[in-house]
């Protein structure tokens, strides 16, 4: 795993918060040197740069950006600066508040993190609103779909490494029996094994699956259930068999067609900048027969086309 964002060799941050000062002060933005330093520093020093900012200035950084950016440039900046779990906090949180739920944003984060990192979106989401990250949930969404995103928000899933073969077999016939071999579907059995297993016991009951039903769960998935819970069921497969394959589909759909989702493409480039962006990229590349690079320069413009291009890591 690889991020396309890594640290600078000689940073110093004082050098960088009196920089990005002078490109705030006065008439008019300097953008270039915006994006020329925020882009090329790991997320410890960018923190660090936010820490000198204050000492030294006695500004907020954060405040600063805020006043002078806006719009989808300003979106990713700000995004840039804020701890990683912060991030997913606040996506989260704009999600569940105001009329109408970013369904897609929560199946997204809850279904692509480790329990640690689910851990700290709850201890975070906990400190940082005054509210429980389950109840908000409960309360936002509704049936199967609300207990899914429940279960997932509990970062209980099984991290062993270890496959009972004989509970593979068992878990892919319950599959099939849930679904293909009756009249409806029995979803919470769905819920209880996608949401609890380990990858590598999941990933031997997607064979068995096929074997016993001659179709790849995803396939069943799309016949037996619809909308948001089909979506989330659909995202927990993909996220088991590649994480990254993921990934370059969400980015992928967030810019084909009409219009461009730009939370989506935001949200995924900022979050998997230091991460695995460049498994990303390869892996959207061997997808979509397209570099990623390129299919950013087409569909976006300006200076947030820069920044994102800047964090995808070039051409290749």
């Amino acid at each position: 795993m690889a991020g396309t964002i890594k640290g600078a060799s000689n940073f110093s941050a004082e050098a960088d918060a009196q920089k990005l000062r002078k490109a705030m002060k006065g008439l008019g933005t300097d953008e270039d040197i915006i994006i020329e330093v925020l882009c090329n520093r790991s997320l410890a020093q960018r923190q660090e740069i936010k820490m000198i900012y204050k000492a030294t200035i006695g500004r907020d950084l954060i405040n600063d950006l805020k006043s002078e950016l806006s719009g989808k440039f300003e979106k990713v900046i700000v995004g840039l600066m804020t701890p990683i779990t912060l991030y997913d906090v606040e996506e989260l949180k704009r999600a569940l508040k105001g009329v109408g739920t970013d369904e897609g944003c929560l199946i997204e984060i809850l279904a692509s993190r480790t329990n640690d990192e689910i851990r700290r979106i709850n201890e975070t989401y906990r400190h940082q609103y005054g509210t429980n990250l389950e109840e908000d949930i409960a309360s936002d969404t509704s049936s199967m779909f609300r207990r899914i995103l429940v279960s997932l928000s509990t970062g209980n899933r099984d991290e062993s490494h270890h496959v009972d073969e004989g509970l593979v077999k068992q878990d892919a016939q319950c599959l099939y029996e849930a679904g293909e071999k009756r009249w409806g579907t029995d979803e919470a059995q769905f819920m209880t094994i996608l949401c609890t297993r380990s990858r590598n016991h999941l990933l031997r009951v997607f064979d068995e699956y096929k074997n016993i039903s001659n179709k790849d769960i995803t396939e069943s998935i799309k016949s037996e259930m619809s909308g948001d819970l089909e979506d989330a069921l659909l995202a927990i497969v993909k996220c088991m068999r590649s994480k990254t394959g993921y990934f370059a589909e969400r980015l992928y759909k967030s810019m084909k067609g009409l219009g461009t989702d730009d939370d989506i493409l935001i949200r995924v480039v900022v979050s998997r900048c230091e991460i695995d962006m460049i498994d990303i990229k390869a892996e959207f590349k061997r997808m979509y027969g397209k570099s990623l690079y390129s299919f950013i320069k087409d569909d976006t413009s300006g200076d947030y086309r820069k920044v994102l291009l800047q964090l995808c890591g070039g051409e290749d």
